[in-house]
């Protein structure tokens, strides 16, 4: 099992982006795959991050727009991870995100 320490800001730049709306938490995902959709360990980090956010807003209102947002997100990212990566890079993303 690959320990949990988070590569990137990821989690701070969400919650930040929070503070003003779906559309700016759309935007910093929209910002951060782009950038980096093509790095797997940052993959897992969105992955991870996204699944804990949706979880976190999912307790507190399964049916505010972050917790449809982040469902949203969380799923498309995580099907691209599943969809591309491969090998080693796969089984570090199965490994971190089980």
């Amino acid at each position: 099992m690959v320990a949990m320490e988070f590569n990137t800001t990821f989690m701070r730049d969400f919650t930040i982006a929070e503070q003003f709306g779906t559309a700016a938490v759309q935007d910093t995902y929209d910002r951060v795959f782009q950038q980096w959709h093509d790095d797997y360990r940052y993959l897992t980090d969105l992955v991870i991050v996204l699944n804990r956010k949706l979880w976190g807003h999912w307790e507190v209102n399964p049916d505010s727009s972050f917790t449809a947002l982040y469902n949203e997100l969380w799923s498309t990212a995580n099907d691209y991870a599943l969809d591309n990566l491969k090998g080693p890079q796969l089984a570090y993303f199965i490994d971190a995100v089980d």
